[in-house]
């Protein structure tokens, strides 16, 4: 069974954890549950997009989204494995961590924890199962792993001149974009095109750019075999340097140790 056909499947046991891990590239459409979920992202990279913002979780990533959260669950890549479980939610109030979106980098002691669950992949398990327990502190071990929280995060928007902006932006990132070139292809003013991200999409224009070139640069390490070196140039970066000093602010690891990992 699928994750899109296990959904109503997750809410039958409000007490249980339901365990599901699946190798998939999919759309999984607007939905919520009435449980927390811990998603762990085994190769490729995936799509979290709550409200009008689109979160990006690479490979080697794991994600907590609290119960009761619409969104919207894309996972781009065949080579992607989501690992999931959904937890009860009765004590979720013990730590904040549990009532916010979050996505952080997954240490060695997480990824083995969570891939030990494969072997209940497709059911509940409950107080009644001595498996229990395991589960119960791997939920607990969540708050006190003091990872940070990457902050990948692309908002999106209504306004249909600020989309014809974004496809311009995104079709050609590998040129040198300013400010300036990019009001004057449109037309438009310098203070017109900042009004426009700020009012819409609550950042400015550079932080804007800067973003989706660390969007891309991701899925091109992720699914592809080309250098860094090939990567920066075709996101924008004229040298490495300034490239991996970006990466490195986005993700808090270098290019090369993100391909490593």
């Amino acid at each position: 069974m699928g994750l899109i056909a296990s959904l109503p499947e997750i809410e039958k046991q409000k007490e249980s954890v339901f365990v599901m891990h699946e190798k998939s590239e999919k759309l999984i459409p607007l939905h919520k549950h009435s449980k927390g979920q811990l998603s762990y992202v085994e190769g490729g990279i995936a799509y979290i997009t709550c409200d009008t913002r689109t979160y990006v979780v690479p490979a080697k990533h794991y994600f907590w989204i609290p119960r009761g959260m619409d969104h919207i669950l894309r996972i781009g890549y065949s080579a992607t494995v989501l690992r999931s479980l959904y937890f009860y939610a009765h004590d979720d109030a013990s730590d904040p961590f549990y009532s916010k979106l979050g996505i952080y980098p997954a240490s060695e002691l997480l990824i083995q924890m969570i891939n030990y669950t494969e072997r209940w992949d497709g059911r509940h398990v409950s107080r009644k199962d001595e498996n229990f327990e395991f589960l119960v502190a791997l939920k607990k071990i969540l708050p006190q792993l003091n990872n940070k929280a990457l902050p990948i995060m692309l908002p999106t928007t209504d306004n249909e001149q600020l989309q014809r902006i974004i496809k311009y932006l995104e079709k050609n990132m590998a040129e040198k974009l300013t400010i300036k070139t990019v009001s004057s292809h449109f037309n438009i003013s310098e203070r017109t095109l900042s009004r426009l991200f700020q009012a819409n999409m609550q950042m400015s224009f550079l932080q804007y750019l800067k973003t989706i070139r660390m969007v891309k640069a991701i899925e091109l390490i992720v699914k592809t075999q080309r250098s860094i070196s090939e990567i920066a140039y075709e996101v924008g970066y004229v040298t490495i340097s300034s490239f991996s000093d970006a990466f490195q602010e986005f993700t808090h690891t270098r290019p090369s140790d993100f391909r490593k990992k």
